[in-house]
């Protein structure tokens, strides 16, 4: 994708702009009492344990400025853990401790730091310092994803994860997310890391941008994203699908890890999910969104022409006014199976 691109072509590309994402998609099928969840990481959690998804272990919360001083006793057993704003967006306020050294903590980009550091870190979340609209939140203190090896030499320090754009329970589009030096081994785009499209049919990796600017090499590792391929590539589907119905939005970004032995485990949800995935698979979002609400509404079968006798599946799916996904299982395998046969690299 070229950066001087006519607005015409853009069209026939399908790009999603901001306003129409903002209009046509997250105001007309995201119903606005059901982005709490996914807003605050903690409800996310417990939603997520409730109904037995696999998510990273929760060591504590910090809920009150008086309970700063107590970080010291609760983290005194753990060498490596993630202190991240239950109520934070973009990456903001993510601190990644790998390791220590004798009285320091080691950052995922290697510096050292003591713990007035880290309670002073804590104290800033509590104020709302990286919170949505600066609002008072809680820290939250999760164990260090110990992830799947074959994705080590794909991020520099810290954990890629793989973002997956869903439509009323249909996987649209996604991208793994890669930490570099430059984003101080955080898995954000704007702050510099690497953002690989994956194709939604054989979960291989399609083109990597970083800055906006296509690369083949992760420029730390210098591993080259062509061999990328992501595995256990079906359960991360069934595990984005399905986060369509427990959070009740029909629009959303899924945030996966593969822990080494635990495989597949939700992150976080994002109600707002951002456009550059287009740019990191060289495609349009707005084609792929049209024919995933054809999908949820049954009109495709699953050889892959208009169903003759209607909707397969029309009972008990969402309605074309975009009520929030009750299924999230029912349905979700066909769903998926559609998904993988329209959004390949080749076809869109």
């Amino acid at each position: 994708m070229s950066l001087l691109v006519s607005p015409l072509k853009l069209r026939e590309l399908g790009i999603l702009g901001m306003n129409n994402r903002n209009i046509g998609f997250i105001g007309r099928y995201n119903q606005r009492k059901n982005y709490c969840l996914a807003d605050n990481k903690l409800k996310t959690k417990s939603a997520a344990i409730a109904r037995g998804i696999a998510v990273p272990e929760l060591i504590g919360t910090v809920d009150y400025q008086f309970q700063v001083s107590t970080l010291n006793k609760l983290l005194e057993e753990r060498d490596a853990f993630v202190i991240k704003p239950s109520q934070g967006s973009g990456g903001k306020g993510i601190l990644v401790i790998v390791g220590r050294r004798g009285d320091k903590f080691i950052k995922s980009s290697g510096a050292l730091i003591d713990d007035r550091e880290v309670r002073r870190h804590s104290s800033n979340i509590l104020a709302g310092l990286h919170s949505l609209g600066g609002r008072n939140d809680s820290a939250m203190i999760e164990a260090l994803i110990d992830f799947d090896p074959i994705l080590k030499d794909y991020s520099y320090e810290g954990v890629p994860d793989i973002r997956v754009i869903v439509f009323r329970g249909v996987p649209v589009m996604a991208m793994m997310r890669c930490a570099t030096r430059s984003s101080d081994g955080k898995a954000n785009l704007h702050q510099g890391a690497v953002g690989v499209g994956i194709d939604i049919a054989t979960g291989k990796s399609v083109c990597a941008v970083q800055n906006n600017r296509i690369v083949s090499q992760h420029p730390d590792t210098h591993i080259n994203f062509d061999t990328l391929t992501i595995p256990h590539w079906q359960q991360l589907l069934e595990l984005a699908s399905g986060c369509a119905g427990m959070a009740g939005l029909d629009y959303l970004g899924v945030d996966i890890v593969l822990d080494r032995l635990r495989g597949p485990m939700l992150l976080e949800l994002n109600a707002r999910p951002g456009l550059a995935i287009q740019v990191a698979n060289q495609a349009g979002l707005k084609h792929r969104l049209l024919k995933a609400g054809e999908i949820a509404d049954g009109f495709f079968s699953a050889e892959g022409s208009p169903s003759a006798e209607g909707p397969p599946f029309a009972e008990g799916s969402p309605s074309a006014e975009g009520s929030p996904s009750a299924d999230g299982s029912d349905n979700a395998s066909q769903k998926i199976a559609l998904a993988r046969q329209y959004f390949t690299a080749q076809t869109t």
